[in-house]
């Protein structure tokens, strides 16, 4: 998704974030030579870098480099937010985590890796699912944050949390090709409602395990974030508020968009429902009823009884093209998400006839299928859990992806 670039003024140096720590020891001044050397960061820039406390949320594509600079560079105090596993799959772009780590959880992952890279660092682990319930707490405990989420629901709460706790925040995106970073901090510019007002609709912008990820564009974008963040602890250079940075790595080219804030915004005074915010489907419609749904058994006897002409339906898979080609469900029939929801599409199904929409995990067949409904299908169902619930219950050998 591509920001509406608006105008504004240039953005002035911001003060140091941080105060500087007491001293260095020997080994950290031989550790930190060649940043003690540099005038700008020298003695006062790192000990203020040993005296930062930075949370990271997320320790997948863009926290791995991230995590591992900002520990490199000796933050003092690392917080790391995910309550996820290492997978096979993350291996491609998640450089912090290797193979031995699978079935371990990021954060310990990731803090092990750390430790290894530089003990001096204070790695502090938060394995929760940030929601507004503990954001502001997670929050009040350190200067500044860095998202690396891929859901705007989070990073809509992150946005608020660090509004209304007066933090500044860096921000990182990826899909695909492209990225985009900045810099949010509403105590003396933008925030990210100024640049993205209201969320897409559901489905309009697929998440990277949806729509796939350049892995080295984890660490293009990752750097710069880290960067952002060590400029803003220290108060060297010219920071990215007011500034969007988007990078096209096919074409190896940066623009910038300038963003300004908003002065009718409606301000953010409390932490919202970010889930309604972003239009996801809940587990039931809006009359409280239950979203039709089979289980993956359920739809193997629905496709017998199909194979042996006892039945009939259409079996619609609305993943991508190259998720089809990863791992399929046989007899099913690919028609994309995103041009379902155009219209494009809409002509491909049956109105008479029972249809079984199936996607990777079930939220985006959940979104056509309310879409649908509004359509006036009303013979729809999706597939509970997705493929991949198929794949536990149906077909194991199948790849997970």
């Amino acid at each position: 998704m591509t920001p509406n670039p608006v105008q504004s003024a240039g953005q002035q140096d911001l003060p140091p974030l941080v105060e500087p720590a007491g001293s260095l020891n020997p080994d950290e001044i031989q550790r930190y030579s060649r940043h003690l050397i540099i005038p700008e960061v020298g003695m006062a820039g790192q000990l203020r870098l040993k005296n930062a406390r930075v949370l990271v949320i997320g320790a997948g594509g863009l926290g791995s480099p991230v995590l591992l600079y900002l520990a490199a560079a000796g933050v003092g105090t690392i917080g790391i937010v995910d309550d996820d596993v290492v997978e096979a799959s993350n291996l491609q772009r998640q450089v912090i985590h290797g193979v031995s780590d699978i079935g371990r959880t990021k954060a310990e992952s990731a803090r092990s890796s750390i430790r290894e890279l530089n003990p001096g660092v204070d790695v502090v682990l938060h394995q929760v699912r940030l929601d507004a319930s503990n954001a502001l707490e997670i929050f009040a405990g350190y200067d500044l944050i860095l998202d690396g989420t891929d859901n705007f629901a989070t990073r809509y709460l992150v946005n608020d949390a660090a509004v209304l706790l007066g933090k500044p925040y860096v921000w990182g995106s990826i899909l695909r090709f492209d990225g985009q970073v900045s810099v949010f901090w509403d105590l003396h510019g933008p925030n990210y409602r100024d640049l993205y007002p209201q969320a897409p609709p559901p489905g309009s912008v697929p998440s990277c395990a949806e729509g796939g990820v350049l892995g080295v564009l984890c660490a293009q974008i990752g750097a710069v974030m880290a960067n952002e963040a060590i400029k803003l602890i220290t108060g060297i250079g010219r920071p990215l508020l007011g500034r969007v940075l988007v990078f096209d790595a096919l074409a190896m080219s940066w623009r910038e968009l300038r963003v300004r804030k908003d002065p009718d915004a409606v301000p953010i005074t409390a932490l919202g429902d970010y889930e309604a915010f972003c239009g996801l489907v809940p587990a039931e419609d809006d009359g409280g009823q239950a979203v039709p749904a089979v289980t993956a058994q359920e739809l193997a006897g629905m496709l017998a009884s199909r194979q042996a002409g006892q039945s009939t339906f259409e079996l619609i898979d609305v993943r991508e093209p190259g998720e089809y080609d990863i791992v399929n469900i046989p007899g099913a029939r690919l028609l994309p998400q995103g041009r379902i929801l155009s219209g494009e599409l809409l002509s491909e199904l049956p109105r008479d006839e029972d249809i079984v929409l199936h996607c990777k995990s079930g939220a985006r067949s959940a979104a056509v299928l309310a879409y649908l409904q509004q359509q006036g299908f009303a013979r729809v169902k999706h597939l509970d859990g997705g493929i991949l619930e198929w794949i536990r219950q149906v077909e194991p050998a199948k790849p997970a992806y």
